[in-house]
């Protein structure tokens, strides 16, 4: 069974993230919460693509489910005033 924190791991080693948040009780489905510079000047599509990327195999074995928000500092810095 995966850890919302296991997940939080592998994409930050991948990810050159500000913030991260995964969460998930069932080990299987979960919802993430990116923010990243590297999302800048990307489509959504792209940054899901990237997140993916980032955790590999895992999409196609142990995670069933992965809701993903993927923001820029610019808006997590709008979206915290």
């Amino acid at each position: 069974m995966l850890l919302p924190s296991q997940i939080e791991e592998i994409i930050v080693d991948n990810l050159d993230c500000i913030f991260i948040e995964v969460k998930g009780d069932d080990g299987t489905h979960f919802e993430a919460t990116i923010v990243s510079s590297l999302f800048k000047d990307q489509s959504m599509i792209q940054q899901h693509q990237m997140v993916y990327k980032a955790l590999g195999d895992m999409m196609k074995q142990e995670i069933h489910a992965l809701s993903i928000k993927t923001i820029t500092p610019d808006e997590w810095e709008e979206f915290n005033k």
